[in-house]
C-alpha cells in the first residue's frame, strides 16, 4: 500500500501542476475531485465541468463504478466473485464485466505465451504464508505452487467460470486496476464529462487540462522513491506501472509480487515497467509481460504489441520507446 500510495501521489503532483481547464468558449471550468480508498490502494477522481451538480453526479456514478469492480474482482474482500470463485472451484452466471476481463487476460496470455496469467495466486499464497513466517518458501514449495499455474486450465463463459484443475487459485490483481479505470473513464464520459484524470491505481483521462497540453505523469523511481525519473505526456493514451518495490518477499526485492509464470519465482531483470497503451487494462497487463522480458525485450515487444514501454533495470538505469513523449521531471 505505501508504494503504491506514494507512486500516485508523485504522479498526481506532476498531473496537477497541467491543470487549468478550459471550456470551447475558453472560460475557466471549475475542477472536482474525489479521493477514496479501493482496490487496495487510494484513488483519485478529477473532472472539469461548468455545472457543478452534473460533475457530482459523474463522481458518484465513478466510485460507483470502483465499488462494483471490487465486489467482483477484488481478493481484499472475501466475498466477492472471485473470492467465491477461489473457494469453490465455480463460479456460475458471472458478472458481463467479470467474463470480459476474463477474456482479455487468457487473450494476452496466449499471445504472451503465458507470461501474463492470472493463474498464478498459488505462487503468490506460498510467498505470503513464508513472508509471515520471516523466511523464504522452499524449492519444493514454489514448485508445487507451480503446478497449479496455468493460464488453460481456466474454463471461461457466459455461464459460468470453472477452475479445472485442483489447487488452482486467480487473481486479477494484475489487470483489474486498469479494467478499472476503463469503467471509469467510459462512465465518466457518459455522464457528459470532457476533460477528467482517472487514477485507480493506473491512470486514464478524458481530453487535456489545456488545450495545447497533454496532462503529465512523473515515474517514481523505484530505487529512489523521493525522485521522479521523468514525466511523460499521456498524449491520448492509458498508463500502468508495475514495480519491484510495491510489495517485497525479500529484502533485497529479488523476490516481489510480480511472478514469472514458467519459473514459479520474480522476473530477475527490472526493476520498474510502465506502458502506454490505448486501454489501461492492456496496459496493466502488458507492465507483467515486460517485466518477463526484460530490459532489451521489453523494448522489442512494444513495437509487436503496438504500446510503448519505459523499463527500469535493478542498476537504476532506464529508457523508453521512442512513441513515449519524455518531459524533464
Amino acid at each position: 500500500m505505501k508504494r503504491r500510495v506514494f507512486l500516485q501521489t508523485s504522479l498526481g503532483v506532476a498531473a496537477a501542476h497541467a491543470v487549468g481547464a478550459t471550456s470551447r468558449a475558453g472560460a475557466a471550468l471549475p475542477w472536482h475531485e474525489r479521493t477514496l480508498t479501493g482496490l487496495g490502494t487510494v484513488l483519485s477522481l478529477r473532472v472539469a465541468h461548468a455545472e457543478g451538480a452534473r460533475a457530482e453526479r459523474a463522481l458518484d456514478a465513478a466510485v460507483s463504478t470502483v465499488r462494483h469492480v471490487e465486489a467482483h474482482m477484488s481478493l481484499f474482500d472475501p466475498g466477492s466473485a472471485i473470492s467465491r470463485l477461489n473457494r469453490d472451484g465455480v463460479l456460475t452466471s458471472p458478472h458481463p464485466d467479470l467474463v470480459k476481463i476474463f477474456q482479455l487476460a487468457q487473450t494476452v496470455s496466449a499471445r504472451s505465451a503465458g507470461a501474463f496469467d492470472v493463474t498464478v495466486q498459488p505462487l503468490w499464497s506460498v510467498f505470503e504464508t513464508a513472508r509471515r513466517q520471516g523466511t523464504l518458501p522452499s524449492a519444493t514449495a514454489v514448485a508445487k505452487a507451480r503446478a497449479a499455474v496455468g493460464w488453460q486450465g481456466l474454463e471461461i463463459s457466459n455461464d459460468q467460470i470453472r477452475l479445472r484443475r485442483p489447487g488452482m487459485g486467480v487473481t486479477l490483481n494484475g489487470i483489474a486496476q486498469g479494467f478499472a479505470a476503463d469503467l471509469v473513464r467510459a462512465q465518466l464520459q457518459a455522464h457528459g464529462m470532457r476533460q477528467a484524470l482517472v487514477n485507480t491505481g493506473e491512470w486514464t483521462a478524458l481530453g487535456r487540462p489545456e488545450p495545447q497540453r497533454d496532462w503529465l505523469l512523473g515515474i517514481a523511481d523505484p530505487r529512489h522513491e523521493q525522485m521522479l525519473l521523468t514525466r511523460l505526456a499521456m498524449d491520448g493514451r492509458s498508463m500502468a506501472t508495475s514495480a519491484d518495490n510495491e510489495c517485497t518477499f525479500s529484502p533485497d526485492r529479488r523476490h516481489h509480487h510480480i511472478f514469472d509464470p514458467h519459473t514459479g519465482y520474480s522476473p530477475s531483470e527490472l526493476a520498474g515497467v510502465t506502458v502506454a497503451a490505448p486501454s489501461c487494462a492492456l496496459a496493466d497487463a502488458l507492465t507483467k509481460v515486460m517485466f518477463v522480458a526484460g530490459f532489451h525485450g521489453a523494448l522489442r515487444l512494444a513495437r509487436a504489441w503496438q504500446v510503448d514501454v519505459l523499463v527500469v533495470d535493478k542498476a537504476g538505469h532506464w529508457q523508453a520507446t521512442p512513441g513515449l513523449q519524455l518531459k524533464a521531471a
